[in-house]
């Protein structure tokens, strides 16, 4: 459904606003995880060492601050819990998120064989660091992107953001720019580990690839389950591979193809 009867915004209030709306989510993110630092500080010194249980919490309020910072954009603005796109999908829709899964492994994959034939520097992400090389910790991850992290980031940065830009742009540029402010925020996460500019813009365009990805199936089917689907499912997938690289030991067995799964992985669109 288009958004609610308002005068159409100027394309520069109407992004500055889906940048604080973006800000926001981050900003709410770092206070929903505080009762997970001060249930185990080593998250802060030893993240990888740190229980399970704790690193669970930590992630799963994470995403959490997302999803309150769109819920108070929504009582703020009058617009209310009827302004979301929840239903369950058509045949039609259920074949744009199996679009949306083998069209983001096709750009992953490419965009890594791109990395690796000319060596690009590369950074990790943040929550690879509560990772580790933690199987049971990787088991989890599946069940966290199905329940917290794709719903929330689909609900704040698609249902929220995108669907505010569309009082302003026409979608596709719609999508482009909301994709634009995604990827933007996830310049810190990567920063964090890198030692250049360059190891950190490669995973920041490739978190604006795969965006684009799942906005476009957003502004297809004004479905948030599509894309939430489609995120979920492809990472999930994405984890469960590096399961099995982790149990059968593939970096032992076949170096090349264990450090692309690697690559892939470490830029999770988290």
């Amino acid at each position: 459904m288009e958004t609610p009867s308002r005068r159409r915004d100027g394309p520069v209030r109407t992004t500055l606003v889906a940048i604080g709306l973006a800000a926001f989510g981050i900003l709410a993110s770092q206070f929903t995880v505080l009762p997970a630092f001060v249930l185990e500080p080593a998250l802060v010194t030893a993240p990888a060492e740190a229980s399970l249980v704790s690193r669970t919490v930590l992630l799963i309020l994470n995403f959490l601050g997302f999803v309150l910072a769109g819920a108070l954009y929504l009582a703020a603005t009058d617009r209310g819990w009827s302004y979301v796109d929840l239903r369950w999908p058509t045949k039609r829709g259920w074949l744009y998120v199996l679009a949306g899964i083998l069209g983001s492994f096709v750009f992953y994959i490419l965009v890594s064989l791109v990395v690796q034939a000319l060596a690009l520097p590369s950074a990790e992400n943040q929550v690879s660091m509560y990772i580790g090389n933690d199987q049971t910790m990787v088991l989890i991850m599946i069940g966290i992107v199905f329940f917290f992290n794709a719903p929330a980031e689909e609900f704040l940065f698609r249902n929220i953001v995108q669907k505010r830009l569309y009082a302003a742009f026409d979608r596709l540029t719609a999508v482009v720019v909301a994709s634009a402010i995604f990827a933007l925020i996830h310049i810190m996460s990567y920063a964090f580990f890198s030692d250049s500019l360059l190891a950190t813009l490669v995973p920041v365009m490739v978190v604006f690839g795969g965006s684009i990805i799942f906005g476009l199936l957003y502004a297809k089917t004004d479905n948030l389950v599509v894309p939430i689907a489609a995120h979920a499912a492809f990472n999930a997938i994405q984890f469960g591979l590096l399961y099995l690289a982790l149990e059968y030991d593939l970096e032992t067995a076949d170096p090349s193809s264990m450090s692309l799964l690697v690559d892939v992985v470490a830029t999770l669109p988290l």
